[in-house]
């Protein structure tokens, strides 16, 4: 296999130090790092036993870096899917600050499901109830579940063990 080598070596160095003080980018550093051990005269095949890196993507910072520069070395630019409730989130935290009842719902507190139906009538926007609780602790809110009511259960007896605790027994 060919050796893969850094053009203007001695340029590249200077280049190379430089970025790796000015910048922030751990990643970015890191192969800064691996292009400068080249630079010194080490091979691919070296970084990679330093590093732990792959072979292959050592060779190909190096293409990128003789093609590119510096500017070759960064991530490029990751394009998603774009969120669906972007400039809605800040109203929906306002209603979800409000009581269901307020909406026209039968519950007294926010659940996936009233959720998830609450986004389908006022935004136009689906989202399933495991997505809706994500986005319950997206927005900082926790969920909440009624206490539920024990069937025959003595109110007054439970009152008086509110009342005196532990100690009072």
């Amino acid at each position: 296999m060919r050796r893969v080598t850094i053009k203007n070596m001695e340029e590249a160095k200077v280049i190379i130090r430089a970025e790796i003080h000015r910048t922030n980018e751990t990643r970015l550093q890191h192969r800064l790092h691996c292009i400068l051990l080249i630079c010194d005269g080490r091979t691919c095949a070296d970084v990679v036993a330093l590093y732990g890196d792959s072979l292959r993507a050592v060779q190909y910072w190096v293409k990128r870096y003789n093609e590119a520069g510096i500017d070759g070395m960064r991530d490029p630019t990751r394009l998603g899917r774009k969120p669906r409730l972007l400039a809605d989130k800040d109203v929906l935290a306002q209603d979800l600050r409000h009581s269901p009842r307020e909406f026209g719902y039968t519950q007294n507190l926010w659940d996936g499901k009233i959720l998830s139906h609450h986004l389908k009538e006022k935004f136009n926007v689906e989202l399933k109830v495991r997505q809706c609780q994500n986005l319950f602790h997206q927005l900082g809110f926790r969920r909440r579940k009624p206490r539920p009511v024990i069937a025959k259960a003595d109110i007054e007896a439970q009152e008086a063990y509110k009342k005196t605790g532990m100690s009072g027994r």
